[in-house]
């Protein structure tokens, strides 16, 4: 906790009036160390989740030793042992699991080395027989599901309907929100909020399986009878009188606890989606049961536990596996490495996208994997769930472009399922969607079982996709393909034929809204490309390549040939998928060009035969390909968005920008304009500015081409080549915006983020901002910001602002434009706990160079998190415009040029921290002797064009092209 945090002994007034009022009332309180449940008894039976701890952590000294093969324990520890024998590490164990697991042979032991850790890990890397060594992580995947009410899910159809900037955020989520308003006026019947206007609103079914149409399927004999179907959760009892008896086949404990009852409901809830029998009905009663309790009664999990469990899974030969858990960590690679493992032995793994919307950019792990059926939520109305993740897939940041996810969007809202003890409930969250979908899923598989030699992870993720429906007005990392449709699926598969497909289908930017954020900004020539980050699914073999090179085939009459088309793109596609990045660019013939271009990428997937075949198994794809062309915009319209310089968790800790925020420590949204910063790039292309994305060093862009270079929210340090390179740009007319937030290296050691159960200490690897490298990025022009903190609201004409833990300028031209304010010292705060006003605080300059007669201009401010989503409270969109205006056409609103004169006075620049392991995660920096120093400035990435195969005749219609990878083995009528 944080001991600026203000109010405690209100704080604690309040939490005991509640506790009171809750036992008037006959409620059962339970608190854990990572998630508060309350179960209210005056209103239902449901339960309410409030998530503290989301992140994984590390364990201190233990390590997962991954070897190349499945060995017994006697044999990885001779293995072990001969590693070490010389490494100089004389303390050290095998970490004892104690569970079914271990009478297998395994491809992992968990290893605590008590000194010498570095040594250690060096010489089991150095064995032949080791593949990989990973620190040991303590898993809080939070569980995600949240309490819903009749009033949650009222206010969720009206934000929805209304879009209003004022909804109340009537859901829990891993990570806190953007609240616009914490009035409780809105949770009270007589409330003016509940009656803004009359509409219709669709009933919610009782039954699940209705509103999906699974009778159709049963009067047919499909209940999901011989499809082994695996429950990843929290348990379930024995006896629960949902399920048919004998269906439960199996019921394994992977935890620390010794029980294989759910104590808390959520394994129970999962399992009735897809499986109960009576009252509310599942999808597959007949299904055969299997339950691995994975997590314990106060939510904590393992790596080990997960993978010696998934191992389970896969010598059980399990159908269908439901996780509805996820997290942002997707580089805890022994985890990530198993899910491949498991999908490549055919599991057909389903998760739960995520529960941390509207913010975009929230996906989570492992849903956000090619190979797993990534599921989104939506309402009984047909409308996005305000709590569903959404925004491209954020693996590929900042050097390329996200993947499509989720995949498919089914009901998470409202969806009664089973209680604890008997009974039903109901509960709202993409953990509510996920089974839903897994229940689908096991019902089709079973429905298919005399073609179970064509059922697969790509080919039941195909069926899902084509046959999904298309919601109006929603984009693609919204709603994925559609929504779920249960009887266009079965058709599909009744049909299959192994084949390949492409996630999208067809690239096609003149379609909004479905196809934003691509749709939102015209190509012209000049611009960096744009990328499409395209899945390709292979359900022809759980391996395969891409034969020969991708094709650009442009169509001659509809202008093609003025587009230049890249490929990258998977040289091997396994298990299931593969990628194909494609980047888009004006050809230099088409400058002046003004209207719709078109073509198609054209590829050819070979996997293996299989059984009795001789001859490979070939699919040829086209990818329809259809762009808006405009002509080149001038130079003051064109803003260059550095995204090579963000740094994000799960890599390292970096902390957030908001220091209020301290149940959300960590930036982990990819700080990209189509994400976080969506809103902001909203208000530029509305201001008529086209924004164009730098995925590689300042060294690596032509300056002459942009008006304004925008640094916001950079925690990356910078090459001396980048310092020089953009001083000589600024000379030569480029303006430069940069928004920052804090640093302080006291206030760094204070906010490290301490974990109970591994009890270490995580410490931050830069501030808010990477203050220090952004003074070395300004020193040349005589700027430099502070370590200072404030924080605090305050009007800059007729706007209200607030500034949320930002810095200051500490260094500034004389001669330049400088804005102050009044702000409370939030570090004082922080470190001593006590308030103080600071007057006169400089936030904003604004510079215009004078070494060329037209040099660029500048514009610094201190906060960014006017501008982010995440944890937004009032926008400075206006005052982005404003310094636009400035650096793009040195017209000065009046706003800033009545401020009074005002000179800095010196003061000492903040160093780095010293210790800190930025380095390791640096695409600038390398360790080197203990120290880290600059890496070799790497090449600008060059852009191979692919030769062009010009087509003389027409594009296809749009009806064919959104099922021209489909149409013909997928028939949907």
């Amino acid at each position: 906790m944080f001991p600026w945090l203000h109010g405690r002994f209100f704080r604690h007034t309040v939490m005991l009036l509640t506790l009171l009022l809750l036992y008037l009332c006959g409620v059962n309180t339970e608190t854990h160390s990572t998630l508060v449940y309350v179960e209210t008894g005056c209103n239902n039976s449901q339960v309410q989740k409030v998530q503290v701890d989301y992140s994984s952590t590390v364990i201190d000294h233990e390590y997962i030793v991954s070897f190349n093969g499945y060995y017994k324990p006697l044999a990885r520890k001779r293995f072990l042992t001969a590693a070490l024998h010389d490494s100089g590490v004389l303390s050290w164990k095998i970490i004892p699991r104690d569970n079914l697991a271990y009478d297998y042979p395994s491809d992992f032991d968990v290893v605590k080395l008590n000194d010498g850790s570095h040594a250690g890990v060096e010489a089991l890397e150095n064995h032949p027989i080791i593949k990989r060594i990973t620190p040991h992580k303590k898993l809080s995947r939070s569980l995600k599901f949240v309490k819903d009410v009749d009033q949650s899910d009222m206010e969720d159809r009206e934000c929805n309907e209304t879009s209003s900037k004022m909804c109340p955020q009537t859901f829990h989520s891993s990570r806190s929100h953007n609240r616009k308003s914490l009035s409780l006026g809105a949770t009270y019947w007589h409330s003016p909020a509940r009656f803004r206007g009359r509409r219709l609103l669709r009933a919610v079914p009782k039954q699940i399986v209705s509103a999906l149409q699974a009778e159709i399927l049963w009067n047919m004999g499909f209940t999901g009878a011989g499809v082994k179907v695996a429950i990843f959760d929290t348990g379930l009892s024995e006896d629960h009188p949902h399920f048919k008896k004998g269906r439960i086949k199996d019921r394994t404990n992977w935890t620390n606890e010794k029980t294989l009852d759910d104590g808390l409901g959520h394994g129970t809830f999962v399992a009735g989606v897809i499986a109960s029998y009576k009252d509310c009905l599942g999808f597959a009663p007949d299904a055969d049961i299997h339950v691995y309790r994975v997590f314990t009664n106060n939510q904590v999990s393992y790596t080990s536990w997960f993978l010696d469990a998934f191992n389970y899974a896969i010598l059980k030969k399990i159908n269908v596996l439901n996780l509805s858990i996820g997290g942002p960590d997707f580089m805890d690679h022994p985890f990530v490495d198993k899910v491949w493992e498991l999908t490549a032995n055919k599991v057909i793994m389903i998760s739960a996208i995520g529960n941390d919307g509207p913010l975009y950019g929230t996906l989570n792990n492992p849903a956000d994997q090619m190979d797993v059926i990534g599921v989104g939520g939506i309402n009984f109305d047909n409308q996005i769930a305000r709590f569903s993740s959404r925004g491209m897939t954020t693996w590929e940041l900042p050097h390329g472009y996200g993947r499509l996810k989720p995949d498919i969007v089914t009901y998470g809202s409202a969806v009664r399922g089973s209680a604890l003890k008997g009974g039903c409930r109901s509960l709202s969250g993409t953990s509510v969607a996920s089974p839903v979908v897994a229940g689908a899923v096991t019902l089709l598989y079973s429905a298919v079982l005399d073609r179970a030699n064509i059922i697969n992870p790509a080919s039941m993720k195909q069926a899902l996709m084509a046959s999904a429906r298309r919601l109006p007005e929603v984009n693609m990392f919204e709603q994925g393909h559609g929504k779920l449709d249960l009887i266009r699926a079965y058709q599909t598969l009744r049909t299959y034929k192994p084949q390949a497909s492409l996630s999208p289908s067809y690239i096609d930017l003149t379609e909004c809204p479905y196809m934003w954020p691509y749709c939102s900004q015209p190509l012209y020539y000049g611009a960096m490309p744009v990328v499409v980050n395209v899945t390709v699914l292979n359900g022809m073999g759980v391996s395969g390549v891409i034969v020969d090179k991708p094709r650009w085939e442009p169509y001659i009459p509809h202008h093609g040939n003025y587009i230049d088309v890249a490929f990258s793109y998977s040289k091997t596609l396994w298990p299931w998928s593969g990628y194909l990045a494609i980047s888009i660019s004006v050809a230099k013939s088409g400058a002046s060009y003004d209207g719709i271009a078109q073509g198609r990428v054209s590829l050819t997937v070979e996997s293996p035969p299989e059984g009795e075949e001789t001859s490979p198994r070939q699919t040829t794809l086209n990818l329809p390909v259809k762009v808006q062309v405009i002509s080149t915009p001038p130079r003051s319209k064109r803003v260059l968005w550095d995204q090579y310089h963000n740094l994000r968790y799960p890599p390292g800790y970096f902390p957030r920008d908001n220091l209020r925020m301290k149940n959300d420590p960590l930036d982990w949204n990819g700080d990209h304009i189509h994400t976080n910063f969506k809103d902001m790039y909203h208000h530029l292309r509305t201001a008529g500015y086209f924004v164009e994305v730098l995925g590689s060093p300042l060294t690596c862009f032509d300056a002459s081409q942009y008006g304004t270079l925008l640094i916001v929210d950079a925690e990356e340090e910078y090459f001396p080549e980048e310092v020089t390179k953009l001083k000589r740009d600024i000379d030569n007319g480029l303006s430069v915006v940069v928004f920052a937030d804090w640093y302080n290296v006291t206030v760094m050691k204070k906010v490290k983020f301490y974990d109970e159960n591994t009890r270490q200490w995580w410490m931050p690897d830069t501030g808010g901002v990477n203050i220090p490298a952004l003074n070395d990025l300004l020193s040349p022009l005589g700027m430099a910001f502070s370590d200072k903190v404030y924080e605090g609201d305050f009007t800059l004409g007729d706007h209200d602002m607030y500034y949320a833990s930002g810095t200051s300028l500490a260094k500034f031209p004389d001669d330049g434009i400088i804005v102050t304010q009044t702000l409370k010292d939030q570090g004082h705060e922080v470190l001593k706990g006590s308030s103080v006003l600071n007057e006169n605080v400089p936030i904003l300059g604004l510079y215009q160079t004078v070494v060329q007669p037209n040099g660029g201009r500048v514009a610094l401010y201190g906060d960014s998190n006017c501008l982010d989503n995440s944890h937004m409270q009032k926008d400075c969109f206006w005052m982005l415009s404003a310094i636009l205006e400035y650096t793009a056409y040195n017209n000065l609103v009046q706003l800033f040029s009545n401020q009074d004169k005002v000179v800095l006075s010196p003061m000492d620049l903040p160093n780095r921290m010293e210790g800190n392991h930025l380095h390791r995660y640096s695409k600038v920096l390398e360790g080197h002797l203990g120290t880290a120093r600059s890496r070799i400035l790497p090449t600008c990435p060059r852009v191979i064009y692919a030769p062009s195969h010009p087509i003389n005749k027409s594009a296809p219609s749009n009806a064919d092209k959104i099922f021209s990878n489909s149409r013909s083995c997928f028939p949907l009528d």
